[in-house]
């Protein structure tokens, strides 16, 4: 017989979902009401408020894709990106490839700047392929890379890609609330997040935001948006200013609920004390890490506090070294992606989940495991490690 559906809590360090705050839990069982009630347009407006605090923007076009990440991804490329329109994509990772896999599916020409994997995005090769493609109208790339953990310098591509008159995609899935993100400040056109990393939300809501150049980009298309459900010429009825809205499609009312409240505990806490709380708690992470042995693979001046992927010791099965952590100690970590499936862990310290108790958590299981392996590790000295990097 079938009955409810409980599921055994887990403790999420992975590269998400990360662990959802109480209080967002709260939030999403309150009543649910209209999607076009006086009330709800109340928090719709608050929410996009608080989204343009978060992204740092002004930008008026700065609202929640009713849909995941990847919503928001496909949103900015299908209204930015028309037939023939030649895009240059940064490529450090999985999620730089599925920019381009998206220009080509709205009819656009892909030109990619590939860097190894667990590097940032060469400023240099961007200079150079807009110097060799000057009818390029758009650089997108990735400002902080789920696949590696590894951040690049989004202010300095998107100042070249501004010199060669081009407009930019930012993907800030996993940046935003962990690491500064600043779209004004950048010069950033267009950004999409999730959110389900770092604002410790449920996942399937898509936060982008648009500024007043790509909105004049999109109202001066010559062809129709290809999808009708992320038009944006649409969608902005319904996002729109006022009591006033045109009905688009049903918005997923609680779920808002919950975003709404992650951002308020965002604001609380504040932009840069977030930014600081993930950059000590993977300090102690890397304290405890290496003291057992295991190195990271991006370079510590471009590496990802809220995304740890670190080296698999030598002889050890990493699929089975992860299925142990969530049946023996409900933990999850992540699997590496693309180039680098079997050879890291990702381990991520996202928003409500990066805290010193996880840390010393994590640590301690990855180190009884991995004695059971009799993997080449330091043991007893893990703990003692993250003790310190915290004193």
């Amino acid at each position: 017989m079938v009955s409810s559906f409980n599921p055994t809590p887990r403790t999420l360090m992975g590269p998400g979902p990360s662990d959802v705050n109480p209080r967002i839990l709260s939030a999403l069982a309150r009543p649910t009401i209209g999607h076009l009630d006086p009330e709800f347009i109340r928090l719709m407006d608050e929410t996009k408020q608080l989204l343009q605090y978060a992204f740092q923007t002004k930008n008026e076009l700065t609202i929640p894709v009713s849909a995941p990440g990847s919503a928001g991804m496909e949103t900015c490329f299908v209204n930015l990106v028309e037939p023939g329109d030649k895009v240059v994509v940064c490529v450090n990772g999985v999620f730089g490839g599925r920019m381009a896999d998206n220009v080509r599916r709205v009819g656009g020409e892909a030109v990619l700047i590939e860097d190894e994997w667990g590097t940032p995005v060469d400023p240099e090769k961007l200079k150079a392929t807009l110097s060799e493609h000057r009818d390029a109208k758009i650089v997108a790339f990735v400002h902080a890379e789920t696949s590696t953990g590894v951040r690049s310098d989004a202010k300095t591509l998107c100042s070249i890609a501004k010199e060669h008159d081009c407009l930019t995609i930012v993907d800030c899935v996993t940046s935003l609330a962990g690491v500064e993100v600043n779209l004004d400040g950048w010069g950033a056109d267009a950004a999409y997040s999730g959110t389900q990393k770092c604002l410790s939300c449920v996942p399937g809501l898509s936060p982008i935001s648009l500024s007043d150049v790509a909105v004049k980009r999109i109202k001066s298309r010559t062809t129709q948006v290809s999808s009708w459900f992320l038009d944006l010429n649409l969608v902005m009825g319904y996002w729109g200013e006022g009591q006033t809205r045109a009905y688009h499609h049903t918005a997923p009312v609680n779920a808002l609920y919950g975003l709404h409240e992650s951002l308020v505990i965002l604001k609380e806490e504040g932009l840069e004390a977030s930014w600081a709380r993930h950059q000590q708690n993977h300090l102690a992470l890397r304290a405890g890490l290496e003291a057992l042995g295991l190195e990271f693979i991006v370079a510590e001046d471009y590496r990802l506090p809220q995304l740890n992927a670190v080296t698999i010791p030598d002889g050890v099965d990493e699929g089975s070294v992860r299925k142990q952590l969530l049946q023996q100690f409900n933990l999850e970590i992540g699997a590496g992606l693309g180039a680098l499936a079997g050879k890291v862990w990702r381990i991520g310290l996202m928003g409500y989940a990066s805290n010193p108790r996880n840390v010393l958590f994590c640590t301690n299981a990855l180190e009884s495991v991995l004695s059971g392996y009799n993997a080449h590790i330091n043991k007893g000295v893990a703990t003692e490690a993250v003790q310190e990097a915290y004193a």
